[in-house]
């Protein structure tokens, strides 16, 4: 036979099994995002070199808190509207993955909003919410 609070402590351990199954810790981090569209050349990252935009245009320039002094370039990141100020602008269900190209701040072309997290290719916001809004909060994390 076992002792209430064994019992107790079994019923504490059943309860912190079973809420583990249920909680989903993300590494994602969450900011806002805006878009731009050409001219893309020269970027801060690779110069003139054209060759650095992927062939599906699902590019980025990366905002000052992930830019890191330009080790932000070239990385991979996955990136999903979670809101913005007008309801229904979020593509419920898309993600994208975009590659940095650019700093944010000395880009050619400006964003359709400032001091963002990031600022996605026109193709690639298009894929996660209406290009008309300016901008978006998004949850993004390094791929």
């Amino acid at each position: 036979m076992i002792s209430k609070s064994q019992y107790l402590f079994f019923q504490f351990l059943i309860i912190i099994l079973l809420s583990t199954l249920f909680i989903h810790f993300s590494q994602a981090d969450v900011g806002t995002a805006s878009h731009y569209g050409p001219p893309f050349l020269p970027t801060a990252c690779f110069g003139g070199d054209a060759s650095q935009f992927p062939s599906s245009n699902m590019f980025g320039s990366a905002g000052e808190g992930i830019w890191d002094n330009g080790a932000a370039c070239g990385r991979l990141y996955e990136v999903r509207c979670i809101s913005a100020a007008v309801p229904r602008t979020c593509i419920p269900g898309q993600t994208i993955q975009i590659k940095i190209v650019d700093r944010a701040q000395s880009s050619v072309s400006r964003p359709s909003s400032s001091d963002t997290s990031m600022v996605l290719s026109t193709t690639a916001f298009q894929i996660i919410a209406n290009v008309s809004a300016s901008l978006i909060n998004i949850e993004f994390q390094q791929v």
